[in-house]
């Protein structure tokens, strides 16, 4: 008689076929909408390509999260934050300096918005242009808007609704008269 143990199987982690069929579903949205809420596609690109790369580092943990895109969302909105502070605190020392020096010319390395929606929320604070690009341009719930921009749920509401008569006016204003 042969008593043979059966062992279970081992069990590996899927070489990473989740984590690319996750990039490949929410890479584009979340990147266009934190382009519309930066103003900056560039930097919201960089900030979401290395959202990814840090949650493909963590992906064993990351995703067994209830929502892994609002994980990746998070730390891309974390790091745009850190770039505006540092472009901030970059182009305030060039105003320094250049108050400093009798001949200056500052580059304050933007460029004019594109006409339309996307043209006027760049007219928007950013936590309200935040809050309107996610929700309906990624078309995330207000919970979702709530936890990626750490901020009650009421605070999104606010954010929404003043984010949408600046932006009514801003549209009508410039609407010509028929």
């Amino acid at each position: 008689m042969n008593h043979e143990t059966q062992l279970p199987p081992l069990e590996f982690d899927a070489p990473n076929d989740d984590f690319d069929a996750f990039f490949l579903s929410t890479y584009d949205s979340l990147t266009r909408s934190l382009t519309a809420a930066f103003g900056d596609r560039e930097l919201a690109s960089e900030a979401v390509q290395e959202a990814f790369v840090r949650a493909n580092t963590r992906w064993r943990r990351v995703r067994r999260l209830d929502n892994p895109a609002a994980w990746v969302r998070r730390v891309a909105i974390n790091l745009l934050r850190d770039q505006h502070r540092r472009r901030g605190r970059r182009d305030r020392a060039i105003e320094r300096l250049a108050a400093m020096t009798p001949t200056h010319s500052v580059d304050p390395d933007r460029t004019p918005g594109e006409d339309g929606v996307l043209g006027h929320l760049e007219s928007l604070p950013q936590q309200q242009r935040l809050a309107v690009a996610l929700f309906y341009l990624e078309d995330a719930s207000v919970a979702d808007v709530a936890h990626a921009m750490s901020i009650s749920q009421g605070a999104v509401k606010y954010h929404l609704n003043q984010g949408r008569n600046s932006l009514r006016k801003a549209m009508s204003l410039s609407e010509p008269e028929r």
